[in-house]
């Protein structure tokens, strides 16, 4: 009986993570600039185009449907150039993996980079997701991988962050966004803390109220939490190096000259 469970569940997997047949999805960055601008320790949020990805963004009221955490190119696990895989990604029917850049250069893509950590901590953030390569989600449980066949479930919306979260309750088999929260709470590090306020007395003996971080349960977090955590920083490729928009030429408008004017 396991043995059938886990072959349905690698059918069904299969299905979910296959790309849907849509017109070609136009990257807003180029491939070259992209990985210029890539640090290790970066979360690259992706604009998925698979079956899972749109319930996903159902549910997250989101663009983004996935994150993989970059490496950078110190830790090449195999491979050069292209194919060199500089990203670790939970894959639901691979499991944690290293992939190259290359994979998601085609998709609409976002860096959200961690502000104020050590190189050390970094180090520590990336050789946790390392440690979980080869981890794999349960395919055997169905009930976890049908609710992805409905592109919009009608789910009230306090309930649809739970509803991502799969059952198997096991931290390395869960979802990509998980196991990227799990990283970075090795180090503390914030995403989407929930904050409480206690009474307390500060340096002077004044009453004051002392804001209190607590981590979340990394099976709660989605891609989405990444772009709205107020803890990472928005990096845009293109305008990082230093964006002019007086030096773009627009189709209504002659073309400069090379003296330029």
């Amino acid at each position: 009986m396991h043995r059938l469970l886990g072959y349905f569940g690698d059918r069904l997997a299969a299905y979910l993570v296959a790309s849907k047949p849509h017109g070609a999805m136009v990257a807003t960055v180029p491939p070259e600039l992209l990985a210029a601008t890539l640090r290790p320790g970066d979360v690259l949020l992706v604009e998925g185009e698979s079956r899972v990805s749109v319930p996903i963004k159902y549910l997250t009221q989101s663009n983004w449907s996935h994150a993989t955490l970059y490496l950078g190119q110190a830790r090449l696990l195999g491979g050069t150039g292209p194919d060199a895989p500089t990203l670790i990604e939970a894959d639901l029917r691979a499991g944690v993996r290293a992939v190259p850049l290359r994979a998601y250069t085609h998709m609409h893509t976002r860096i959200c980079r961690p502000v104020g950590l050590s190189k050390q901590e970094i180090d520590r953030v990336v050789e946790f997701a390392i440690s979980q390569i080869g981890h794999r989600y349960d395919l055997k449980n169905l009930f976890d991988l049908a609710r992805y066949l409905f592109p919009t479930p009608p789910v009230p919306f306090h309930w649809r962050r739970r509803m991502i979260a799969f059952g198997s309750g096991d931290p390395s088999r869960a979802i990509c966004s998980t196991l990227i929260a799990q990283a970075f709470q090795e180090v503390r590090y914030p995403i989407l803390p929930e904050i409480t306020y206690r009474d307390a007395v500060d340096a002077a003996g004044q009453r004051c109220q002392r804001e209190l971080l607590h981590i979340r349960n990394h099976n709660l977090f989605a891609p989405r939490d990444f772009d709205i955590s107020p803890y990472f920083a928005v990096v845009k490729p293109i305008v990082e190096p230093g964006f002019d928009p007086h030096r773009l030429t627009w189709d209504d408008q002659p073309e400069r000259s090379a003296a330029g004017s």
